[in-house]
């Protein structure tokens, strides 16, 4: 685990970046500007610094010529713009920049640099425990929804055989199953469906954001933002199944 400092003026863009480092198993902080990153930089050094180049107070280049100046430039910096020129990407990296990452970022290259980053730093080089990975559970057969939410019907009703078989009759339908009504509206009804559907595979894979995002065939950095804009927190989901 490292600890990883994310300076960025754009709320979301430091919430997404704490979401993902953090599922990826490192202590986040972050800084909306300038001076709550030189604050952050004067009680520790953290392993690695995202930094920003366009915010309002000062910019990022000009923050980390502050740092090599006054010799605090003693972690691996990469530096994130949307906008910037190459001119600017050539200067930060002159100046002591590992890396340049343009905005929107992508996952893998996101994850490629921290890494790299991380490699290059001496404080990740002290030793770390290693643990036994612990064995994956065996793999169930699915059951269709439909079939696990009549059976769990049934069981509750009074039935004490856990694997009973729920009596014949028509099939539960879809509407049944996700508690959903033609009489809603179409975004009601597609997000009440969509948030079951994530927290259905978000149980099934133990709260992995990367099974998930295999098991849906959705890129993770889509997937994190889907499931906070549905209200669903995978941790919490994880725990309840």
């Amino acid at each position: 685990m490292a600890n990883i400092l994310v300076v960025d003026d754009e709320m979301g863009i430091r919430e997404l970046l704490s979401e993902i480092l953090g599922d990826e198993g490192h202590a986040v902080v972050t800084a909306e500007n300038a001076q709550q990153a030189r604050e952050l930089r004067a009680q520790e050094t953290p392993d690695l610094v995202l930094l920003d180049i366009w915010m309002p107070d000062t910019d990022g280049v000009t923050l980390l010529k502050e740092w090599q100046r006054d010799g605090l430039l003693t972690m691996p910096v990469i530096m994130m713009s949307g906008h910037a020129t190459i001119d600017t990407a050539v200067e930060a990296t002159r100046i002591g920049a590992l890396n340049f990452l343009e905005k929107p970022i992508a996952l893998q290259k996101l994850l490629k640099a921290v890494q790299q980053g991380l490699t290059r730093t001496p404080e990740v080089l002290r030793p770390q425990p290693v643990y036994a990975s612990p064995p994956r559970p065996a793999v169930q057969p699915e059951v269709p929804a439909a079939v696990s939410v009549a059976s769990a019907a049934y069981a509750s009703a009074g039935n004490s055989s856990a694997h009973a078989v729920p009596p014949a009759g028509p099939p539960v339908t879809d509407l049944q199953v996700f508690g959903l009504s033609f009489d809603m509206p179409l975004r009601e009804a597609r997000d009440a469906f969509e948030r079951a559907y994530f927290e259905h595979h978000l149980v099934r894979e133990g709260g992995s954001m990367t099974r998930v995002a295999e098991r849906t065939g959705l890129e993770r950095t889509h997937l994190y933002r889907k499931l906070k804009q549905l209200g669903v927190e995978p941790q919490k989901v994880a725990r309840k199944g």
